[in-house]
């Protein structure tokens, strides 16, 4: 199986602040540091690290040439990679010292992915092969509907969730969903996790759902089945590739044809080493530092008052 990530591909530009700036105030960073990143190149970078055979489909600008370079030299097929004009898509990223984070993602390129360069890339995929999408690029829902029609599952990461995905995206047409709470309310109008499965199942009932609920763990549903996992006590430094590494892993495992608790296992050890280091990208471990570090960290156990 190929695993096609049609993804955002960014240049991060990360501000160390003593706090999140609040409205009209003005503060200094104490640091400013440039990496890869976007949704899109960071899950290709954690499906390859954990040993999927991975091709990226995107638009870099005239300043992002490096990033396909950066995924080429982490396992990442680059051969529908395609340049533009314009500026590349961006992110303003503020890190506080606990490793929280706030985001601001500007499209540009990402914003360039048109119907005929994604039928010129559907053309090299077909049934048995699996598309991966964010919400971080335009055609989103033209590139799902082509994928039903060629047979090819799909598994989306609804994020950033907005007014425009909740109206146009066919969500029906979905295998496997990648949610937090956040999008996981706003897809399913309820509160509680178990009232958001119940509703998510309820309405797409042959699609699986990965809901993670931050330092609680994760729960995994579909019509037969419910996982849950917790988290591993670690040292946070950035928060920022946290739940990409968590994606990459669990779909690289999970079209392995690994087992459900496995795959939870795997992405979670992966995404706690993750934010054990500063940067997005460049923080993704390698599978052999996550079977090496399953053993020795300290787990615990879920805990969700409201599953």
């Amino acid at each position: 199986m190929s695993i096609l990530n049609f993804g955002s591909l960014n240049i991060d530009h990360v501000y160390h602040v003593d706090h999140f700036v609040r409205p009209g105030e003005t503060i200094s960073a104490e640091r400013l540091d440039y990496f890869s990143g976007g949704k899109g190149l960071n899950q290709s970078i954690a499906l390859a690290k954990a040993g999927a055979n991975v091709y990226h489909a995107g638009k870099i600008g005239v300043d992002g040439e490096n990033l396909k370079q950066i995924l080429s030299d982490n396992g990442v097929h680059t051969d529908y990679i395609e340049m533009t004009d314009g500026v590349n898509g961006h992110a303003l990223i503020q890190v506080v010292p606990s490793g929280q984070n706030n985001i601001i993602i500007y499209g540009g390129s990402n914003h360039e992915i048109t119907e005929e360069y994604a039928d010129r890339v559907l053309e090299h995929f077909g049934e048995g092969d699996l598309v991966l999408m964010q919400n971080e690029t335009s055609c989103i829902d033209y590139i799902a509907r082509k994928c039903a029609q060629k047979k090819i599952k799909i598994a989306i990461n609804p994020s950033p969730i907005s007014e425009k995905l909740l109206d146009t995206f066919p969500f029906e047409l979905v295998s496997l969903f990648f949610i937090n709470e956040i999008e996981g309310r706003e897809l399913s109008g309820k509160e509680k996790t178990d009232e958001i499965l119940d509703s998510l199942l309820e309405q797409y009932p042959d699609s699986a759902f990965v809901l993670t609920l931050g330092h609680n763990g994760v729960v995994y549903r579909d019509k037969n089945n419910t996982f849950t996992h917790g988290i591993y006590d670690i040292k946070v430094v950035d928060t920022t590739a946290a739940g990409d590494t968590f994606t990459g892993y669990f779909l690289a495992c999970y079209a392995a044809g690994e087992p459900v608790p496995d795959c939870l296992r795997k992405a979670s050890v992966a995404s706690s080493l993750a934010v054990s280091k500063p940067g997005a990208a460049p923080s993704i471990p390698r599978m052999e530092e996550v079977q090496e570090a399953k053993s020795h960290l300290k787990y615990v156990e879920f805990q969700n008052p409201l599953f």
